[in-house]
């Protein structure tokens, strides 16, 4: 081996293995329970991710960023490395898992809770009751007697879903209209009679302190589903047994590829902690936290 040839291979190695120190400097600084991450959320799974973040980190030397977007941008931002976890409504699909599978990731995907999509009504329609083939028909421009829907954002994941149970691509011309948040429509509904809104239903369970007083000029309507005869409430019982038409599944997506913080997070969320966390907001556990009862002997509680 020539000096030349000894010095080129040298160097080579030297910079595998800067490289290598340099991805371990990366993440030397978060393990599963502690450093800095940034978590993608849809929008309309806010305020449920909050509180799950706020409990890890009072839990933990951990610090979380959260982002909510709309489903659409939170799927861009994570295939284009933009964040490595995400909360979703939906399990990514072939296109998505490709992406990952390129880039020799396989994407972790854990379920942690049912959750649903409530449809709302200013308190002023006395009508409290509603048939999903009513909004269908509505999306498809249909004869309905619904006057006007309205979606927190034409990108989010509860346009995407009455879209596809519609079997449309886009919102039609006329009737549907949309903002950018589930807090602007549930202030938009309170507001205007006749108008149907469509939100997450963690935001009625468990909203911000300046939605709150707009959800007192609201109903939450009973729907029917199409091969139903009964309308059913979006209660935590009727979510728990399957019978509310338009239910759906939550996944923490994490494609970190590495034992971080998207890994301890998710093992967090799935723990009893989180699940009580999910089971008080009202949304349905994917296991139900266990319940301690203390029994007394009755001599000893009549003891004075």
């Amino acid at each position: 081996m020539t000096t030349k040839f000894k010095i080129i291979a040298f160097v080579l190695l030297a910079i595998l293995v800067a490289t290598c120190k340099k991805k371990e400097v990366v993440h030397s600084n978060e393990s599963i329970n502690s450093g800095n991450a940034t978590i993608l959320v849809d929008e309309t799974l806010t305020p449920i991710i909050e509180d799950q973040v706020q409990i890890f980190e009072n839990t933990y030397d951990a610090k979380i960023t959260l982002e909510s977007k709309s489903e659409t941008e939170v799927i861009q931002k994570l295939a284009n490395d933009t964040s490595q976890i995400a909360v979703l409504s939906r399990k990514l699909n072939s296109h998505e898992e490709q992406i990952f599978k390129n880039k020799k990731i396989i994407p972790r995907i854990t379920k942690i809770a049912t959750d649903a999509i409530a449809l709302i009504s200013n308190k002023n329609d006395k009508d409290t009751l509603v048939a999903l083939q009513e909004i269908i028909d509505f999306m498809q421009q249909k004869p309905s007697r619904i006057k006007g829907l309205v979606f927190d954002n034409p990108n989010s994941s509860t346009a995407r879903y009455i879209n596809e149970l519609a079997g449309i691509k886009a919102f039609p011309e006329k009737g549907v209209f949309s903002f950018k948040t589930n807090d602007e429509v549930i202030k938009y509904v309170s507001e205007n009679v006749g108008i149907i809104g469509i939100v997450g239903m963690n935001w009625i369970n468990n909203p911000k302190s300046e939605t709150q007083q707009y959800l007192e000029k609201i109903n939450v309507l009973s729907v029917k589903g199409k091969s139903s005869n009964s309308y059913t409430f979006p209660s935590q019982n009727n979510l728990a047994e399957g019978i509310y038409p338009l239910a759906r599944d939550l996944y923490i997506v994490n494609c970190q590829g590495y034992a971080g913080l998207g890994m301890g997070f998710s093992s967090f969320v799935s723990s009893e902690v989180g699940q009580r966390i999910i089971l008080k907001a009202g949304l349905v556990p994917v296991i139900t936290p266990t319940r301690k009862i203390l029994i007394r002997n009755g001599t000893e509680t009549n003891k004075k």
